[in-house]
């Protein structure tokens, strides 16, 4: 009882800290790496709980399709502005 207690505390701390860097971070890239490791840690909660089905569906639906289309979208519409040394001179 008491290591559940202990994993449960670990696991909600992880989820806190995660969903918080989501909102002040601001490199979009680290935001899409720290919500996967907030869905994660949702989806260990589910297991605690013996939702073993809802856990699963949270990794391949949130953490697989969700974060995969975050990760396309941020590597699409990246901003390739120049950068200073690449700055011609007129």
């Amino acid at each position: 009882m008491v290591y559940e207690t202990i994993a449960f505390v670990l696991f909600s701390l992880v989820t806190l800290g995660c969903s918080l860097g989501v909102v002040l971070v601001e490199d979009v890239w680290h935001s899409a790496l720290l919500l996967g490791g907030a869905l994660l840690s949702v989806a260990v909660h589910y297991v605690m709980l013996q939702a073993e089905f809802l856990a699963a569906m949270q990794i391949l639906v949130y953490v697989g399709g969700v974060l995969i289309l975050i990760t396309f979208a941020v590597m699409l519409t990246k901003s390739t502005a120049a950068q200073p040394s690449e700055v011609r001179e007129a």
